[in-house]
């Protein structure tokens, strides 16, 4: 009989399996043990107190210093080559500042004030030329602050940089004679440069601008709105314009606040100037000899006047440049002849002559030699002028007084032929037998009937050529004579002598000139009215333009009287005995 198996005693393979299992505990256990014998670990300790600590790390010091560190463990990477070194070195450069700083330039003509707030210009004064208020020239619409952006902030023309530039911090490093001025904001993969260099004696300046990112140029354009130009004068919003000088076009062309009131406008090209001006001062950008493309923009902004807040009216601002690297010389200064010529040949076109030019720069060329060579007041220098145009205009006005002498004399003969067809209608064919009949009496006595319009007429030019002088030169803004402090503005006092007196002599002049033969009673009371006209008209014209008028009044009195002395006196219109019988109308004709 087999024997039962104890149920005590575990089966051979269970005692195997459980044999199996102490062993592998025990090899785990001398592993652990040989790990520490070998390795020795750093066991965790307990926290110290800091006093323990310290003294600790000074006993295990000199023994952790004898420890060579592992192989490369700490070595530095070799720095990478090409462009990617130059990013990553860009990246680690910062040039800006850390504080609002005030830059000034200060030099015999002008003050300039400049911000590293976006490097922008804040204050450009003119220390020889001064406003209404007697105050130096300021060229910037200060008052604009807050609502259009200050003079030479950047404006991009595509792709935006990363950091606004016209608000950020720039550096600025000024030169040891303080002319010039160099502005730079870098942060990360973007540059910014602009500088300026400034002159003594001269209202030119140098400039340049450059701006970066990733290493490619980001076109660009400098931006000055809100007008420029003396802001002191009545209106001065309606005198500033744009201007540009093409050289495909070959001549100076203007752009008004109104031309970009639905958004900026641009014009390109290979420009010889481009720039802003009001009536005696202008901002003008020059790019160097060659330039193929060079921008002007113009802009639209509605702005308080800055002598009368309560009003807006639209001002004009301008851009230049629109390169991602730009130079240009900046004049900003007075529309000077000798000034601009001197400062830049170019600069010359900046006064327009407009249609009269031909007359008109002749004119201030002589009055000019006539201040600077015999009266040294360019009031007195007008006077001068004016009687010397009017002498040689005196052969031509005594041929017209005595031609007027003639038809005075023919008068009675001319209101015969008028009466005897005063009773028909103008579409009436037989009024074309009056005209023939009075033309025959003109060349049965040698009158001609425009001689006493024709100086009138050669005069009106030489009117239109002082006007133009008057107003697109400076040398008579701020100039006095007597009583008048400014000829190129109306007088200041309450009530104008200037006009008034030229109101006088325009009467007494016309009550000395024969009145036109054919001319009725009617006709020449309305003809009383045209002083008056004048007077209106020149009231609110410089004085200089009405010392010129009043001059010529002046002389042609002085030459009235000597004609009507030198000349017998006519037959009385009165005593030529009209009678006439008029030619039947045709209606009553008809009637018949």
């Amino acid at each position: 009989m087999a024997e039962s198996p104890n149920p005590l005693k575990p089966p051979k393979n269970e005692m195997e399996s459980q044999m199996k299992m102490l062993v592998i505990f025990l090899g785990i256990g001398l592993l652990l043990y040989l790990w520490q014998v070998v390795y020795n670990p750093v066991v965790p300790q307990q926290q110290q107190p800091p006093q323990q600590q310290q003294q600790a790390a000074a006993e295990t010091k000199p023994q952790q210093q004898q420890t060579p560190p592992a192989p490369n463990a700490y070595a530095t990477p070799p720095p990478p080559s090409g462009e990617k070194a130059a990013a990553e070195q860009q990246a680690q450069q910062q040039v800006q500042a850390s504080a609002e700083e005030a830059v000034t330039v200060d030099t015999d003509l002008y003050h300039v004030t400049l911000s590293n707030r976006g490097a922008v210009i804040k204050s450009w004064m003119l220390k020889k030329y001064k406003d209404a208020g007697e105050k130096p020239v300021e060229l910037v619409n200060v008052s604009g602050a807050g609502r259009i952006p200050p003079p030479f902030v950047m404006e991009f023309k595509g792709q935006q940089p990363a950091q606004d530039v016209n608000k950020a911090l720039w550096a600025v490093r000024k030169s040891s004679d303080g002319l010039g001025i160099e502005f730079e904001y870098t942060v990360g993969n973007l540059s910014a440069k602009k500088s300026f260099q400034f002159k003594y004696g001269s209202y030119q300046t140098g400039f340049t601008s450059q701006v970066t990112s990733n290493g490619v140029l980001m076109p660009h354009r400098l931006v000055w709105r809100g007008g420029f130009g003396d802001f002191s004068v009545l209106k001065y919003h309606a005198q500033q314009k744009n201007l540009y000088w093409n050289n495909n076009e070959g001549k100076l062309k203007t752009v008004e606040a109104s031309d970009a009131k639905n958004g900026p406008v641009s014009v390109s090209g290979p420009m010889l100037f481009t720039g802003t001006n009001d009536q005696y001062f202008a901002a003008a950008f020059l790019p160097p000899a060659g330039t193929a493309n060079f921008e002007l923009t113009t802009y639209y902004d509605k702005l308080p006047v800055v002598n009368d807040p309560a009003t807006e009216e639209p001002h004009i601002g301008i851009g230049a440049g629109g390169e991602g690297l730009n130079r240009f010389d900046l004049f900003a200064g007075p529309k000077d002849i000798e000034i601009l010529k001197k400062a830049n040949p170019k600069l010359e076109l900046l006064v327009d002559w407009g249609w009269f030019g031909i007359i008109a720069k002749p004119v201030y060329l002589a009055l000019r030699w006539t201040y600077n060579n015999l009266t040294h007041n360019w009031g007195w220098a007008i006077v001068v002028l004016t009687i010397a145009i009017n002498v040689a205009l005196l052969p031509l006005k005594f041929s017209s007084l005595k031609s007027a002498k003639k038809m005075q004399a023919i008068t009675p003969e001319v209101n015969r032929i008028n009466a005897k067809y005063k009773d028909l209608k103008m579409s009436d064919p037989r009024k074309a037998e009056q005209n023939e009949e009075i033309m025959a009496l003109y060349k049965k006595h040698g009158v001609n009937p425009l001689g006493g319009c024709l100086p009138m007429v050669i005069q009106l030019p030489f009117f239109f050529a002082f006007y133009t002088a008057l107003q697109v030169t400076i040398d008579i803004r701020g100039a006095d004579w007597l009583w008048v402090k400014d000829l190129s503005r109306p007088e200041t006092i309450p009530i104008r002598i200037l006009p008034l007196v030229m109101i006088a002599t325009q009467f007494f002049m016309q009550k000395m000139t024969p009145a036109s033969p054919g001319m009725d009673a009617s006709q020449q009371r309305m003809m009383l009215f045209m002083p008056l006209v004048l007077g209106f008209m020149f009231y609110y014209q410089s004085s200089g333009l009405v010392l010129y008028w009043l001059t010529g009044n002046l002389v042609g009195i002085a030459q009235q009287w000597l004609t009507n002395r030198m000349s017998a006196s006519p037959a009385s219109p009165a005593s030529a005995i009209i009678d006439v019988k008029p030619l039947p109308s045709s209606s009553k004709k008809k009637n018949r």
